[in-house]
């Protein structure tokens, strides 16, 4: 879906007088982040340790997981992706984004940088082959899934990490952070927009 389907919604998502300074339709990067805030859900732990093997079949199997597991193999393939202690600004945005249970519907994920704020939206769910209507309606759904105010964010950079020149890390104040990405075949004009807002 292109991403001036989501202008109007988001200009309905701000608060009166607040305005937007630049949006980007962006994913939360592959790698190793911070863990979940101490609040939330916690997904069952794996009885007994954990061996090689079950870090091999992670690898192998993306269907048969363990938490460990999944989280040495980030760290190894993608690297890391964000930083921060359980409860922290980057902790409770990832969180945000992968709220616990058995959603597999596929959402776009916008960045908003306003002049009070970032917000971080997710739009309604996506259809694979999907029509006007369909793209429409899914803009219509977006929402706000967490925002922080200007002042919560230390600093924002696109940069290369790896073979991605596209990487947005979000420096929060607390000293924690949490890096965006797009697809290689895509513009990263829209995500160094959203740095420059923040940033300046």
């Amino acid at each position: 879906m292109d991403q001036t389907a989501y202008r109007d919604r988001i200009g309905q998502l701000v608060e009166p007088g607040e305005r937007v300074l630049a949006y980007a339709k962006a994913g939360a990067a592959n790698g190793a982040t911070p863990p979940p805030p101490p609040d939330a859900a916690k997904p069952e732990a794996p009885a007994g340790r954990v061996s090689v093997g079950a870090v091999l079949l992670n690898l192998i199997s993306p269907l048969v997981s363990w938490a460990w597991g999944d989280r040495l193999v980030d760290r190894v393939v993608w690297g890391i992706a964000g930083r921060g202690a359980p409860g922290s600004a980057a902790s409770r945005l990832r969180h945000a984004l992968s709220p616990p249970g058995p959603d597999l519907a596929v959402r776009d994920t916008l960045l908003v940088a306003t002049d009070r704020r970032l917000l971080v939206c997710v739009s309604g769910p996506m259809k694979l082959l999907s029509s006007r209507a369909d793209d429409e309606r899914s803009a219509a759904e977006t929402g706000i899934a967490w925002s922080a105010s200007r002042a919560e964010v230390a600093s924002a950079r696109v940069g290369w990490h790896r073979l991605n020149p596209k990487r947005l890390r979000l420096d929060f104040a607390d000293g924690s952070w949490l890096a965006f990405t797009v697809p290689i075949a895509e513009s990263g004009r829209p995500l160094r927009d959203v740095a420059a807002a923040l940033s300046a």
